[in-house]
């Protein structure tokens, strides 16, 4: 008589543990925000408005946005500086083009095709060229921005349409910006190509190993291209939302984006080195991050407090992991 082997269990690999899911990073940053949303409740009286609420999301909408496209190109193992230097240039030649006499939907497309070709431009430098992305995005961040002051040096640009005005100001139900609708639905498309299409696992193949995934058949340079190209494509229309919140357009514009929007993306548990992230904790960290700085707004905190505490998290966010590693013998 033989001995039957006892069946064994396959666990399927969909399944999460809830013990993973409860200790993750992104776990934590849903208490974070709670902590944050309850203690702004306290410190000032107007933050539970409705309309004060509303006006919180403004603070993160646009440079999520561009923090989508972001973290994709930084899961690749790049990087791209000159979001706002795209922005205000892309502002720039929308401003130009009002003086001109254009209409809403003509610098709409200006936006976005002017900010789609600096990314195209990042693209072919990093992918054809094989120059470092650190290295021609701080070098185009300075181009974008420096053509934007020569246009326009201290002067504005005004008289943008009042139906301009809509993508930066105007609500689609109640307290429900655009901005916001269109930040939730750019959620979702990212999040699925991230996570549910064999493009994303592809941009977590070349993070993890780009020889490998070249060797492998995988098109890293077509893919890092393509990556720099949505990377400016937010960023124009991110120009679009902020130039019709401001309804005018300086040089200065968007002045600091470029830090904050890595702050989220890297907040978000998108590894600077490549290779890993998620786009749920990209969305937390820009709330966060929206949170934070309405309720520093609220209680009169100066901008450069702000700009100091941004930079402050950037560091310690980067720096935690590596801390964290030595401490526990390297592992």
């Amino acid at each position: 008589m033989t001995d039957t082997p006892a069946p064994r269990h396959i666990p399927d690999r969909l399944d999460r543990p809830l013990s993973s899911a409860i200790f993750s990073w992104e776990a934590l940053l849903v208490l974070v925000a709670g902590a944050i949303f309850v203690v702004n409740s306290l410190a000032s009286p107007y933050f539970l408005d409705p309309y004060s609420l509303s006006d919180l999301t403004f603070n993160f909408t646009e440079k999520g946005l561009i923090a989508f496209a972001m973290a994709l190109l930084i899961i690749s193992g790049e990087i791209d500086l000159s979001v706002a230097a795209t922005i205000a240039l892309a502002s720039t030649l929308m401003g130009m083009a009002v003086q001109a006499g254009a209409d809403t939907p003509l610098l709409v497309l200006i936006g976005i095709l002017v900010g789609l070709g600096c990314g195209a431009f990042n693209g072919l430098l990093v992918t054809r060229l094989g120059l470092p992305s650190i290295v021609v995005t701080i070098g185009t961040m300075s181009l974008f921005r420096g053509i934007a002051f020569i246009i326009l040096g201290d002067q504005a640009y005004k008289g943008y349409p009042d139906s301009f005005a809509f993508f930066g100001q105007g609500y689609v139900w109640w307290v429900v910006s655009f901005e916001l609708l269109l930040f939730l639905i750019a959620a979702v498309i990212y999040w699925f190509l991230l996570h549910r299409t064999s493009f994303g696992r592809r941009i977590f193949a070349i993070g993890n190993n780009p020889v490998a995934a070249q060797f492998s058949g995988v098109r890293v340079g077509r893919i890092k291209f393509v990556l720099f190209c949505l990377t400016g494509l937010m960023s124009g229309i991110a120009s679009v939302l902020i130039t019709s919140r401001l309804g005018s357009t300086r040089p200065s514009i968007a002045q600091g984006y470029e830090l904050e929007v890595i702050t989220m993306v890297v907040l978000g548990g998108i590894s600077i080195l490549g290779g890993a992230g998620s786009i749920v904790g990209v969305v937390l960290a820009a709330l966060i991050m929206g949170l934070v700085t309405f309720g520093l707004g609220l209680l009169n905190v100066p901008g450069i407090v702000m700009s100091i505490f941004i930079g402050l998290l950037l560091i310690i966010v980067i720096a935690l992991p590596i801390v964290w590693r030595r401490l526990h013998g390297g592992r």
